[in-house]
């Protein structure tokens, strides 16, 4: 009896131990599930790539007398962050070209320009809002009788006008080869008229020459 009494100790005592296992075990499951939620909730977040806003570009057709990419930054930054600004140099006049070799200051005139701004809505918005608006309202500015004429350009990226550019300088610089072999032609048509000339006048001398001497002689 004794050692029966023994052993149902001993069970009872072993099933406690491992009834007590277990919980322990559960216990350090549900605290590692715990910390591992934890863990994702708090490396979630900052995970996630931010999304890049998309860019959008406006041309403007016409650009004023005394505008510059300064003064235009100036203007329609006040309605958006403003990225990249380009404007197309108009072409020089006589009198310029020559305050300019002269190295003199000379005002640069532009024709068209294309801005870029951080935000597509805000390019938009500013379209809306500005396009066929008076430039300035006082009259004390330069601007005064000007009005803004811009368009969206949907699709466009700033990599399209540099290729543009790319594409009109090197149309540019093939005309004025071509120009420059042109004048190197003439001016060898020329040269060479010029020389046969001085030659036939030299002929024409010499002939002169052996006339008077013949006439000289037979007299």
């Amino acid at each position: 009896m004794q050692k029966k009494n023994e052993k149902m100790v001993a069970s009872d005592s072993e099933s406690e131990a491992d009834e007590d296992l277990s919980n322990d075990e559960e216990m350090s499951d549900e605290n590692g599930k715990n910390d591992s939620e934890n863990e994702d909730e708090e490396a979630g977040p900052s995970d996630k790539p931010e999304k890049k806003k998309k860019r959008g570009i406006i041309y403007i057709s016409s650009i004023p007398k005394y505008m510059n990419v300064t003064i235009l930054r100036e203007m329609l930054g006040e309605y958006a962050k403003i990225g990249r600004v380009f404007l197309q140099p108009g072409k020089l006049s006589a009198e310029e070209e020559n305050r300019k070799k002269k190295k003199r200051r000379v005002a640069r005139h532009f024709t068209e320009g294309w801005v870029e701004f951080e935000s597509k809505r805000a390019a938009k918005r500013v379209v809306q809002m500005l396009n066929n608006a008076p430039i300035a309202s006082r009259k004390s500015s330069k601007f005064y009788d000007k009005f803004w004429v811009m368009k969206y350009l949907p699709r466009f990226k700033w990599v399209h006008l540099s290729e543009r550019l790319t594409y009109e300088k090197a149309v540019h610089r093939q005309k004025l080869q071509s120009e420059i072999s042109q004048a190197r032609k003439e001016t060898a048509f020329f040269q060479e008229n010029l020389d046969k000339s001085a030659k036939f006048k030299k002929l024409k001398k010499k002939q002169k020459k052996s006339n008077n001497f013949v006439e000289t002689d037979a007299s």
